[in-house]
């Protein structure tokens, strides 16, 4: 389900929160706080397929209160609920995995009623939602583009749902760029997800031996990048940007079937995106100084993927 980048996000807010408490936690703290980010990233994506089922489904409740009115037009009396039948809908409310992270995380108490009623009486007004249920079979392909639509085009652009994510899961903004993808990847392939293993055994492993060899290789990593930095100076170097040069340093020497152009291109586009402005650049500038020491040296020994 989720990817090693998404994996290397996890572990630099990990460190992060490490490096907040000066390092002051105890043996073993260090993956419960791991364990703990990855847990709250599971808790929002479920709450995210939750929310979008109870959209598509609201098309029976709204049918129903039109149709209870007292005097019902002739409108009210045909509301469409061909969206509350969708084939991808009912694939992911029979989704086993999914039912039990429901009934763990209980998305339902999330104050969000207000939201599913105001998203989908946006979904009701698209020329798309209207293509979709004057068709009265059911194209695959429909099927799932109109709940893609629904997350994509409707929830997403919406500041004020955003604003509503932020205030019930803080690490939203972090978090977005993973959830669109899982999203999407979903909608695709949703019997290839398991709400239960939102990691899997092998990028869970990857997961703690990234965040423990940052930890326990600390001194070695930091005497390799402290050098390289000439004119700056490192305690007011941003922190995430050491966090990210040791985390590629650590992935240079440790990780041997991690390609070096893959772990460069990674921590470039993680700086550019959550550090500063100039961090892409700053960043790719010292691992690439590494790389070339470390392969004149030979201390890189990388094996294929395959082996």
């Amino acid at each position: 389900m989720i990817s090693r980048r998404n994996i290397r996000v996890k572990v630099m807010q990990t460190l992060y929160t490490i490096e907040a408490l000066d390092h002051s936690t105890k043996p073993g703290e260090e993956v419960k706080i791991l364990d703990t980010h990855l847990e709250q990233s599971r808790q929002l994506f479920v709450y995210l397929v939750w929310f979008l089922t109870e959209v598509a489904r609201y098309a029976e409740i709204d049918a129903r209160h039109r149709a209870s009115k007292h005097l019902p037009s002739p409108e009210d009396l045909s509301v469409s609920t061909k969206i509350a039948g969708n084939t991808l809908l009912w694939a992911i409310l029979e989704h086993g995995s999914f039912l039990q992270a429901v009934a763990k995380d209980k998305p339902q108490l999330i104050d969000s009623q207000d939201w599913v009623r105001k998203i989908y009486l946006r979904l009701v007004e698209t020329p798309l939602y209207r293509e979709y249920i004057r068709i009265q079979d059911r194209d695959k392909d429909a099927e799932k583009d109109i709940l893609a639509f629904i997350f994509t085009d409707l929830m997403l652009p919406d500041d004020d749902f955003v604003s509503h994510l932020e205030e019930q899961f803080v690490h939203w903004d972090d978090d977005a760029d993973m959830m669109n993808l899982l999203m999407l990847g979903f909608l695709q392939k949703p019997k290839a997800y398991n709400f239960q293993d939102f990691l899997g055994k092998e990028k869970g492993q990857f997961a703690r031996e990234l965040l423990q060899t940052v930890l326990s290789k600390e001194t070695q990593l930091t005497e390799l990048i402290t050098p390289r930095l000439q004119n700056w100076d490192a305690e007011r170097i941003a922190i995430l940007d050491m966090i990210l040069m040791k985390m590629g340093t650590a992935e240079f020497l440790f990780f041997e079937t991690i390609p070096t152009k893959v772990t460069i291109n990674e921590y470039i586009d993680l700086a550019k995106e959550y550090s500063t402005a100039q961090s892409g650049q700053f960043v790719n500038g010292i691992l690439d100084n590494i790389h070339k020491e470390l392969l004149t040296g030979n201390r890189i020994h990388k094996t294929s993927h395959k082996n």
